[in-house]
């Protein structure tokens, strides 16, 4: 039957995935299971996207109430969750005002528009340009892969969109270097996660917003993968020190239902006025109402402490790895989002791991990238690790 599966998704479906050999029909908590029953132990949880794992009771009664009252009547009117979400956003952050949408790539655009925008307002002309950090990532669109650091991502599109300027990350003189009248904005992920799981230096990302400040210059802060609570805080941000102007969210926002945020400073954001920007489905009462319950539940159920004890406890093995490896060159990243650097390709361990009943992910070739919901536990993590050591043997 898996194999029928297959064979009609490939001749149905846009070829834009190189899929494993896997269907995947259940899940509960951190595990999945496939068309075979074969049961698996989910460390990717949909890219860092199910935080509380899958089929959460509370975010799925969530989900079935709102679905029985409303699902859609667009934002030419106001709907309660939508404003709930929205106030629970702002008192929680350094923001003051949030703009829905339906995805990360969204989030980012909006954030790119209302830099660019902000100065035009303020009759600065001239300055439209953004600096992003090689091996970035902010999306898929033309001007988010524009955004993207990563030539990879631009191939077989050019010519991409022009405005954008791309410093190495965690090299503060490069990016004074590049500052310029021009520039309206940069944009830096707080830690890189599809480009390695790359984490700042000491004191780098208070010296990006020094920089800023004396150039009068945006911080957009992206935040898709390591917000809510990914890193063991709720935003990532709030590890360094510092806030960012304006902030994306997207992934974890609501367990898997497609929402994305961008959130700003009062203003920042007053530079939106009506018809400047807008989103069809951006922050539905059914979506907003689940993202609703996913924050309650990190709030009230101490998921973001248990995310960082735990992300400590799995780091500190993965480096006991590392000890027994020659082939592991570094571990590194922040709460639950881990990355192990190999000298070998990632993608046989990917393989490996899964043939044992436990999905990981590769990025940039050779690094193993651990992303699981933050309700992982300590037993889950061991059989992992001693996954790896077999593997890796």
């Amino acid at each position: 039957m898996t194999q029928e599966i297959i064979k009609k998704a490939d001749q149905v479906i846009a070829k834009t995935y190189n899929r494993f050999p896997i269907v995947i029909v259940k899940g509960k908590g951190c595990k999945l299971w496939d068309t075979q029953g074969k049961k698996y132990t989910d460390f990717v949880a949909g890219i860092a996207v199910c935080n509380l794992g899958h089929a959460h009771p509370g975010v799925s009664k969530a989900l079935s109430r709102q679905a029985d009252t409303l699902f859609h009547v667009s934002n030419l009117y106001y709907t309660i969750p939508q404003i709930e979400l929205a106030s629970w956003l702002t008192e929680k952050s350094f923001a003051d005002r949030v703009f829905f949408c339906n995805s990360g790539a969204e989030a980012n655009e909006a954030a790119i528009k209302l830099a660019r925008i902000y100065f035009k307002e303020k009759g600065e002309n001239g300055r439209y340009r953004i600096i992003s950090m090689e091996h970035s990532f902010h999306g898929r669109t033309m001007a988010t892969l524009s955004a993207t650091g990563q030539e990879k991502i631009k191939k077989g599109f050019e010519p991409v969109l022009e405005g954008f300027d791309y410093v190495p990350f965690n090299d503060i003189g490069a990016l004074l270097s590049k500052i310029g009248p021009s520039t309206c904005a940069v944009l830096i992920e707080p830690i890189q996660g599809e480009g390695g799981v790359c984490c700042p230096d000491q004191g780098y990302l208070k010296a990006v917003r020094q920089a800023c400040d004396q150039t009068g210059t945006l911080l957009i802060f992206d935040e898709i993968q390591t917000g809510i609570g990914r890193t063991g805080k709720l935003f990532a941000y709030e590890h360094f020190d510092m806030e960012p102007d304006i902030m994306t969210l997207a992934k974890a926002l609501a367990n898997g239902l497609p929402i994305g945020a961008m959130l700003a400073r009062e203003e920042v954001a007053d530079a939106f006025g009506p018809g400047s920007h807008a989103s069809t489905f951006g922050g539905t009462p059914v979506v907003t109402a689940a993202s609703l319950e996913v924050v309650r539940v990190l709030s009230e159920e101490n998921i973001i402490d248990h995310c960082k004890k735990i992300g400590a406890y799995f780091k500190e093995k993965l480096s006991w790895l590392k000890d027994r490896h020659e082939m592991i060159e570094d571990v590194r990243g922040m709460g639950l989002l881990l990355g192990m650097k190999l000298n070998i390709e990632g993608d046989k361990i990917v393989t490996s791991c899964m043939e044992k009943g436990f999905l990981i992910n590769c990025i940039q070739g050779n690094i193993l990238r651990f992303i699981p919901p933050l309700i992982i536990e300590k037993k889950e993590i061991d059989a992992l690790v001693v996954c790896l050591d077999e593997v890796l043997n």
